[in-house]
């Protein structure tokens, strides 16, 4: 691959594997841990990750439990939960909080796949505006550095790589979809 390349290359791996986190944020009828990654916990005026204050486990398929290492975190998590959009009241003993997942009924699971559609189809607009990005900078390439036909070369090293990406989106969309819609 030319240097040149590169970069765009790594600005193309960085939506992707945006992507892919913006999936694992979805729930697909069983229990994801990566649900919780975005919430924070006011943890003596810091807001911090659930991860970093307590156990998180995931029992059964549609269970999370959250087992705080201070037990006067668990109202701090239980509100955390409330105020989030995950859609689930979470329960406590007192010492463990549980998140029950419901199934997901089929209109759910619609619009679950539509989300993740419109989630691929931003991560392409992303891709080719790199895409774009790419082909401008190397049209302002002066003609004494480089040929016109060097150009045309990178070009068309770049819209492979925007390709490939692009194959990358509608896969990993197709296996969520995939993952969503099997009960």
């Amino acid at each position: 691959m030319d240097e040149r390349i590169k970069p765009y290359d790594t600005k193309m791996t960085k939506s992707l594997s945006n992507l892919e986190g913006e999936y694992a944020g979805i729930r697909a009828g069983r229990a994801n841990p990566h649900i919780l990654d975005k919430l924070r916990v006011d943890y003596y005026g810091t807001p911090t990750p659930i991860q970093q204050v307590g156990n998180v486990a995931v029992p059964e398929a549609r269970v999370i439990t959250i087992t705080p290492w201070e037990k006067t975190l668990v109202k701090e998590i239980e509100r955390a939960i409330m105020k989030s959009d995950i859609g689930i009241n979470p329960s406590s003993d007192g010492s463990t909080i549980r998140l029950v997942f419901p199934e997901l009924t089929e209109e759910r699971r619609k619009d679950l796949c539509k989300d993740v559609k419109k989630k691929a189809e931003e991560c392409k607009v992303a891709i080719r505006n790199i895409r774009r990005d790419g082909n401008d900078a190397f049209k302002k390439l002066s003609k004494s550095e480089v040929s016109e036909d060097e150009i045309k070369d990178l070009q068309d090293e770049l819209q492979k790589l925007t390709d490939s990406y692009i194959k990358k989106i509608d896969e990993t969309a197709a296996a969520k979809e995939k993952e969503i819609i099997t009960i």
